[in-house]
């Protein structure tokens, strides 16, 4: 019997070591990627306003979250995700560290970049941004998701769930546009509640004028019902 103690220590130990590694992996893997307890709500008013603005060539958009009033929130994730021609889904990740920051601002290549060597991903039309706000233990506070429409040569600019449209009154050159959902009104709207939107249309130059039917706007491009 003593011959086997030795072998028996070694099986129990391993065992501990195999329990632990399972409890500290489930217990990580909770507190970091679990979207489904329950989230902070927050009024109309504390919505943080998201925009994507097209550069003037159309590579890059340049991500922007404002009034950020999420309670505890310690680190925001974002994730764009889009669609190429062919099909295939590209994705560009990241994450923001939150302390005594109201505002995030971030620009974001649709491409790849290797040894100062940029590839570009050409025909891209829709996609959809994700944040989420998490506090100092990785815990789920808020999720915010829109869909975004990317469009140029064009005089109607719509959104993805085709709920909005803002007609140009002339077909523009040159400029290029996104139309999205962003959450929540600049910091400076007075307005509690919204029945439809907040809808933004983003250009890469000064938006050309043009006219939303049936909606109002809090700025020359941001739009509520």
């Amino acid at each position: 019997m003593k011959k086997y103690l030795p072998f028996i220590f070694l099986g129990v130990g391993i065992l501990i070591l195999v329990l632990v590694f399972v409890f500290i992996r489930s217990k990580k893997s909770a507190d970091v990627t679990d979207d489904n307890g329950t989230l902070v709500e927050l009024a109309f008013s504390d919505r943080p306003f998201a925009s994507l603005t097209p550069t003037t060539d159309g590579h890059y958009l340049n991500l922007k979250i404002e009034k950020i009033k999420v309670p505890k929130a310690t680190s925001m994730d974002y994730e764009l995700l889009y669609s190429l021609p062919d099909g295939r889904a590209q994705g560009v990740p990241g994450t923001a560290d939150l302390k005594n920051q109201s505002t995030f601002e971030r620009k974001l290549l649709m491409g790849s970049e290797s040894n100062g060597k940029f590839r570009y991903d050409e025909g891209v039309e829709e996609g959809a941004l994700t944040i989420r706000f998490r506090d100092s233990k990785g815990k789920l506070l808020a999720k915010f998701s829109t869909k975004f429409h990317l469009q140029s040569n064009v005089t109607e600019l719509t959104s993805i769930d085709t709920n909005f449209t803002y007609v140009l009154d002339k077909k523009p050159k040159g400029i290029f546009f996104i139309t999205m959902e962003t959450f929540g009104l600049p910091s400076e709207a007075s307005v509690s509640e919204a029945k439809g939107g907040p809808y933004g249309v983003f250009a890469s130059d000064i938006l050309p004028s043009g006219s939303a039917s049936g909606w109002q706007n809090t700025a020359s491009n941001i739009f509520y019902k």
